[in-house]
């Protein structure tokens, strides 16, 4: 799955310790969410995009 959280993140001037402490996830957890390699929960999905005040479908879209 790609996403654009490094991006909407760094747009806003949000560090990723900032960003994982108001998703009550750990540092490493941001990480590797943002390279890719750690696809997340649902609840966790919609609560990056309640924080960037988008959709789902606007940080994260499948690949094939």
């Amino acid at each position: 799955m790609k996403n654009r959280l490094e991006e909407l993140r760094r747009a806003r001037g949000i560090r990723q310790e900032e960003l994982a402490e108001a998703l009550e996830v750990s540092r490493q957890t941001m990480g590797t969410l943002e390279n890719g390699r750690y696809n997340p929960s649902l609840k966790l999905a919609m609560d990056i995009a309640h924080v960037f005040g988008c959709t789902v479908e606007d940080i994260f879209s499948f690949e094939d």
